[in-house]
């Protein structure tokens, strides 16, 4: 069950039959407590979008350190699933005083060197400040002015960096213009891997309730604002840490609802659901076959 995030009392209830589920696309910066549990998802196609930046807790306040936890996790998940189906994150990307050009690049080489074995791919973004709910935390960050031209000149280096480590690069909903640099746009949900996975087509549009330059498959999000207490500053889902707070001590394991159960006062519909796997033959694929 999810609630509307606009209208609280509104919730969908989800079928997660794995035949109506074609797969599921976890984001992820700790997936130490998922570790022992990836068996239960044994019917299911996944992979995970896996953020590993390079903050501190001056921005990051509540996550275990990298290089004791994060970046050993990233590599037992990839041998558990596979390099195809983790992909690296280094997002957002922020410029203060402390956090400047040749830090993210050192940084990024840095991170590459060390995963570049137990993934193919790497995403990237750029922090937006005009999103949704993030104003009131990022003014902790104290961020510097970060033209375009800085932005383009970062994004050159860091595709040079992951192009000497192997990895395709790619950026996620950037307005600028980034093909010259080899990044193509990012499609974090996509249709294309989960495909190449499944071993069989998909017909899947855009995500036509994303921003503009986002170029996700059209997908059911079962997350919720506000439950996360890693503190992240930078976070577009937390804009309320007294909510997370409540929203987590109102979680219940056994309830279908991330946080709280439903009650007398709240609608629930159905969600109408189909699988997108694509059974007509193709002139392209029908060659395949014969």
């Amino acid at each position: 069950m999810v609630r509307n995030p606009m209208r609280f009392h509104q919730i969908s209830r989800i079928n997660l039959s794995p035949d109506l589920v074609d797969g599921i696309v976890f984001w992820t910066k700790n997936p130490l407590p998922m570790l022992d549990r990836l068996n239960d998802l044994k019917d299911y196609m996944y992979y995970f979008q896996f953020t590993v930046t390079p903050y501190g807790k001056d921005v990051e306040p509540n996550l275990p350190l990298k290089a004791d936890a994060i970046i050993s996790s990233f590599k037992r998940l990839s041998e558990k699933i596979g390099a195809d189906r983790i992909v690296w994150r280094y997002d957002p990307i922020l410029i203060n005083a402390r956090y400047q050009l040749p830090y993210h690049i050192r940084a990024f080489n840095k991170i590459a060197a060390e995963l570049h074995d137990y993934t193919r791919k790497v995403t990237f973004s750029f922090i937006d400040e005009d999103y949704r709910g993030i104003k009131s935390n990022i003014k902790e960050l104290s961020l510097l002015n970060f033209p375009l031209a800085a932005r383009a000149e970062l994004s050159s280096r860091l595709a040079e960096i992951a192009a000497s480590h192997g990895l395709e690069i790619d950026a996620c909903a950037e307005p600028i213009e980034l093909q010259q640099c080899g990044i193509k746009p990012a499609r974090c949900i996509d249709d294309r891997l989960f495909a190449k996975l499944l071993g069989y087509p998909l017909r899947v549009n855009k995500d036509r309730t994303q921003r503009l330059k986002c170029g996700c498959a059209a997908s059911v999000d079962i997350g919720m604002y506000n439950t996360c207490r890693n503190g992240c500053l930078y976070c577009y889902a937390n804009y309320s840490r007294k909510a997370v707070e409540k929203n987590f001590t109102k979680h219940n394991p056994s309830s279908p609802l991330i946080s709280g159960n439903a009650g007398t006062d709240d609608k629930i519909s159905e969600r109408v659901l189909k699988s997108c796997h694509e059974t007509q033959l193709t002139l392209g694929n029908m060659s395949n076959v014969c």
